[in-house]
């Protein structure tokens, strides 16, 4: 297996160099053209796209995914990552690859608890992650901005804000890391706490207080909280609770001998990510024993892909573990970009993500089971920002929150040099990105119809409220 580099052609390119890199980009790729959402005559009927897709998903749970998109145009835009993949993949590109999230809107950034239990602010979903072009990640979450102002009623005035604000962010955040050493850029990390207490006159105090108390929530959310919510004691041992279709726990599968079967069959896998997790960490997951499994139902994208969450349990006071073990299938982005050089999806995903994020989750590893897998902690420290109940000044710092670590997570894995020379000064990206937005909100209105329109038809079938 290969790593691809991510950042200049050499590594070790000059300062210079890399600054004419950039501007020599402008030439090729003007910054004004991203503006364009070009009109392709034989573009694909979305709704084969993902119709595509539901062909290597567990069929019962496919029609909650529609019902779960048919909720707004945002939550369709949630579900619509391979649509949009098609549309970025005709549209004017720079040559300057970064490891991108392939699906970087704004319900996919959020609160997590680092390694030393620090609250931090960071890109958590990377199910799409692939080296690829800097600006679809930013076409992405500035799309998702114009999307969600839209939904929430906002005023053209303040749409357009909310947009240009956070470009602006992200360009100005990524000539700061221009100027740093690589060491900086890689220990720069978004601290929520602090940042709050920073920006705190910037929200509305019935804002801040909320958030305040999503924080306080965020710190009470570990393994040990999420036994109390999800598990119940039976014959002595915990067990996860039925709350099906949603959380369907192994007792729900099979019984008495059949179900110890499958237990033992899925401590051996357990064995097998544990060999995907460096030493220590190995060492770490052994002193727990498994003790039940569910299948639970996750997002709005990633519903009918096979997700499990793995109850553990330590020797000592019953100190419990939950784990996430999501299905990792080909990115979005692998039918217009290549394919991975990775063994599977799973280690795509895990490296994609140790490479982007700031602080990651000290279980990431991945494993093969028939299908694709990588796991991770189940809740910890979790939080996600309300979007549909933001007004436009909350909308407006939380588009630029995500704007930084986004350049931060370019940053690390691209030549920002020369990305921030493409850039520049002046707001010339800024307001093309800002026409791109409304175009592409827009389509994104017509795609959300034409998914109404097929459950209307009988085309598809549908499950809602769940």
């Amino acid at each position: 297996m290969t790593l691809t580099t991510t950042s200049a052609s050499s590594p070790h390119a000059t300062v210079a160099d890399r600054v004419a890199r950039g501007k020599a980009a402008r030439a090729a790729t003007p910054r004004s053209s991203h503006a364009e959402l070009p009109s392709v005559p034989d573009r694909a009927d979305p709704i084969e796209i993902l119709e595509r897709q539901a062909l290597t998903r567990l069929p019962d749970l496919v029609p909650i995914r529609y019902g779960r998109m048919l909720a707004s145009p945002f939550a369709f835009y949630r579900g619509s990552a391979a649509i949009m993949a098609a549309d970025l993949a005709a549209t004017p590109r720079t040559d300057l690859t970064v490891q991108c999230c392939g699906d970087a809107h704004l319900s996919n950034f959020g609160v997590f608890a680092a390694p030393d239990r620090r609250l931090v602010f960071d890109l958590n979903d990377f199910d799409e992650t692939l080296p690829g072009p800097w600006e679809w990640d930013v076409k992405r979450l500035a799309a998702s901005l114009m999307i969600a102002a839209q939904d929430n009623g906002f005023r053209r005035r303040d749409q357009r804000q909310v947009v240009l604000d956070c470009i602006a962010q992200y360009r100005k955040t990524m000539g700061e890391f221009a100027g740093m050493g690589n060491l900086e850029v890689w220990y720069a990390r978004f601290e929520i706490e602090s940042a709050l207490e920073e920006h705190a006159d910037e929200l509305r105090p019935r804002a801040a207080r909320r958030t305040r108390e999503t924080l306080a929530k965020a710190r009470r959310k570990n393994s040990v909280s999420a036994m109390a919510k999800l598990t119940h004691v039976e014959g002595g041992e915990p067990r996860i609770i039925d709350q099906s279709p949603l959380i369907v726990p192994l007792d729900a599968m099979a019984d008495g001998a059949e179900r110890e079967a499958m237990l033992g069959e899925l401590q051996r896998l357990l064995e097998v990510y544990c060999e995907s997790l460096p030493m220590e960490r190995r060492r770490l997951v052994e002193q727990f024993r498994l003790v039940d499994f569910a299948r639970k139902v996750v997002g709005v994208g990633s519903v009918g892909t096979a997700t499990w969450i793995a109850l553990l349990i330590g020797p000592v006071g019953d100190e419990p573990l939950f784990l996430q073990i999501k299905e990792a299938q080909a990115s979005v982005l692998e039918e217009h970009l290549g394919p991975a050089e990775f063994d599977t999806p799973g280690q795509r995903v895990v490296v994609g993500q140790r490479l982007m994020q700031a602080a990651s989750d000290i279980f990431l590893g991945w494993l093969t089971a028939g299908r694709e897998y990588y796991g991770r902690q189940l809740k910890d420290g979790k939080a996600s920002a309300e979007i549909e109940d933001m007004l436009p000044d909350g909308m407006a710092l939380y588009g630029r929150m995500c704007a930084w670590a986004l350049a931060r997570a370019h940053a690390r894995t691209g030549d920002r040099v020369a990305i921030a020379a493409y850039l520049g000064s002046s707001d010339t990206f800024d307001q093309a990105i800002l026409a791109f937005s409304q175009a592409y909100a827009e389509r994104n209105e017509r795609d959300y119809n034409a998914l109404q329109a097929a459950v209307e038809a009988g085309r598809i079938a549908v499950v809602t409220g769940v």
